[in-house]
């Protein structure tokens, strides 16, 4: 008992300036947490609108859409109808995510109206290494996704990567990050038009 009562009278201090740290870093989380949404949130359509220049506006889809990332995680996630002058759907884009080499690393796909064809994506968040898995915001890695099937994509370590169809050619000494990128993708986006197409969206063959 003496024992503990030594040891409150020696570290009070310390607990207060502790408690006292933590309601600060509270504090200034909730006060910048809007700020860092509605950045994140015109990033994405900046990126969209790169992606899909024929769309005059973006209306959000207000249909709840999940995907299943394993393991009974379930993520629901942002999708966005890209809508031409004359009300033709002209593609939908969407944010998706997963674990990249260092930490989660956050994109913004893009698709063709029919949910055939990659329009791209971007890199809505990422901290994979300088001068390596950050490469993935550059055009080498990123041309290679417009244009391609929107199927199951597959990594390769070789290959043309001007060529475009559904085999990505890894960024040289950053496969992990390469790898992420399409796993990513790969689980999103045939849940995503799976959903959609349920919702009478998008037909059925396409």
């Amino acid at each position: 008992m003496l024992k503990i009562k030594y040891f409150f009278q020696q570290s009070w201090l310390l607990i207060l300036a502790s408690f006292c740290f933590g309601l600060l870093i509270a504090v200034a989380n909730a006060a910048w947490q809007g700020g860092i949404l509605q950045n994140e949130e015109d990033k994405f359509n900046n990126l969209a609108r790169q992606m899909l220049p024929d769309a005059n506006s973006f209306e959000i889809l207000t249909e709840s859409i999940e995907v299943d990332l394993g393991k009974g995680k379930q993520k629901a996630t942002t999708i966005k109808k890209a809508i031409a002058d004359d009300g033709r759907c002209v593609g939908w884009a969407f944010k998706c995510e997963g674990s990249g080499f260092a930490d989660k690393i956050k994109l913004v796909l893009a698709v063709d109206a029919g949910f055939e064809q990659l329009k791209g994506f971007g890199v809505l968040a990422s901290n994979e290494t300088p001068g390596f898995g950050d490469q993935i915001k550059l055009p080498f890695y990123r041309n290679q996704f417009i244009g391609a099937p929107a199927e199951k994509l597959l990594l390769s370590k070789t290959g043309d990567s001007e060529k475009i169809d559904s085999e990505i050619v890894a960024i040289s000494g950053a496969t992990v990050s390469s790898q992420a990128v399409v796993d990513i993708i790969n689980r999103f986006l045939p849940q995503i038009k799976s959903q959609i197409q349920t919702k009478g969206l998008i037909g059925n063959g396409g």
